[in-house]
């Protein structure tokens, strides 16, 4: 089975995101990889993914943003608050993956234009059937685990 669907993963840790190129290549996904909050939208922009998939606990170092106060862990936040704003990527869907509490960020994701918050560690499984339902459902709709 051949997939011609392009998933970017933007996650800061380098493990998590060979994780996700491991389980994502086994389905014949093509994974594009951004590791902070200025290179996710760039990423963005270059590849055109169909998905993506996006940490909220992004590296304070390479804000897009520098007014926000450095307690504010929101670099995923901003990430989708930009995506979600740019009319090339505006409709791309979003699953937010987060180690995160999941009671205060999961409303908040979802608000922001997330299709789908799941909390880490992750189901396999579930991880790649909200994959498949947002990438060849007929009008996806919003999932939360």
């Amino acid at each position: 089975m051949s997939s011609d669907k392009k998933v970017l993963i933007v996650d800061d840790d380098a493990d998590l995101r060979f994780l996700y190129h491991v389980l994502l290549a086994a389905r014949h996904y093509h994974t594009f990889f951004a590791s902070d909050a200025l290179s996710a939208v760039a990423e963005a922009h270059a590849h055109k993914p169909d998905l993506i998939i996006l940490d909220l606990g992004l590296s304070a170092l390479a804000r897009l943003d520098y007014t926000m106060p450095a307690r504010e862990p929101a670099g995923g936040f901003l990430v989708m608050e930009r995506l979600r704003a740019d009319i090339c990527i505006s409709l791309v869907p979003i699953i937010v993956v987060s180690g995160r509490d999941a009671y205060e960020n999961r409303e908040r994701a979802l608000r922001g234009g997330a299709m789908a918050f799941v909390q880490k560690p992750w189901d396999n499984d579930t991880l790649l059937a909200i994959i498949s339902r947002l990438l060849y459902a007929p009008a996806p709709s919003i999932l939360a685990t």
